[in-house]
């Protein structure tokens, strides 16, 4: 066994179980194209491969990459940053990704993954127990924030099982957990710019209320009353439906400002 590095987030997963368990949910199928983030050693790699289905494994680490390639003469491996992978260039709109992904870059992926929602299917990922809980959250709790929302714009998430740290190496010190997400099919995509934007300009500043937080960003000059929403509500307060609201006003009325 190579020796975990620090600074690719790497947690060895041992436990055959819940790889297997992983297996279930993920449930991959001849033909489809699944990519497979970080598969180290190839404990998922191995059933994945098995299914018949056609996978790509993007791997950052050099030190595994001549393993991976012998172990595994159907599964085409490539050696690189999945954040600067280009999901475009496999000429599909029917990707799977999977994987047991770094902890340190998670959102970054599930950003990633948010902008290419038109060519992803689905993903399954191990993530830390407490991304797994922001992911799923419903409003007014504290877990409750940007990518609950954009989650739940975009898909439809589900929280599968939680993972103990004793089924790794090294032992991470959080709990994890398997979440997946489907994208949706119908995405208003020529919404879904500003919608993001709206987002996360209502949550920068999370204690102030929904007008404060949108007059102290690239929206200062729109005055959004009757947008349809209270304004004296905060960000934490709102639904997907209520954000969709704030985006198809600004749209309406602040398209030239957005790019």
């Amino acid at each position: 066994m190579v020796q975990p590095i620090k600074r690719f987030g790497q947690n060895f997963l041992l436990d055959k179980n819940i790889i297997k368990k992983i297996a279930e949910v993920i449930d991959p199928k001849p033909g489809e194209k699944i990519i497979e983030i970080g598969p180290g050693q190839g404990a998922l790699t191995d059933l994945l491969a098995e299914s018949g289905a056609e996978v790509i494994a993007v791997e950052i680490d050099k030190r595994v990459i001549e393993f991976l390639s012998e172990s595994y003469p159907n599964v085409e491996i490539i050696n690189q940053d999945f954040l600067e992978f280009d999901l475009k260039k496999l000429n599909s709109n029917e990707l799977r990704v999977v994987g047991n992904i770094p902890y340190n870059i998670t959102s970054q992926i599930i950003f990633k993954l948010i902008e290419n929602h038109q060519i992803v299917r689905d993903f399954v990922f191990m993530v830390q127990y407490e991304v797994a809980k922001r992911m799923i959250a419903k409003k007014g709790t504290k877990d409750y924030g940007i990518l609950a929302v954009l989650l739940g714009y975009f898909a439809n998430a589900e929280l599968c099982f939680k993972v103990s740290p004793n089924v790794f190496y090294p032992k991470p010190k959080v709990f994890s957990a398997v979440v997946r997400i489907d994208f949706k099919k119908k995405i208003d995509d020529s919404l879904s710019k500003i919608f993001i934007r709206i987002v996360k300009a209502a949550f920068g500043n999370r204690r102030k209320t929904l007008k404060n937080s949108l007059s102290n960003s690239i929206f200062a000059q729109l005055n959004f009353r009757g947008c349809g929403v209270d304004l004296t509500l905060r960000a934490e307060q709102l639904d997907v439906e209520d954000f969709i609201k704030l985006a198809e006003f600004a749209r309406k009325h602040f398209s030239d400002h957005i790019k």
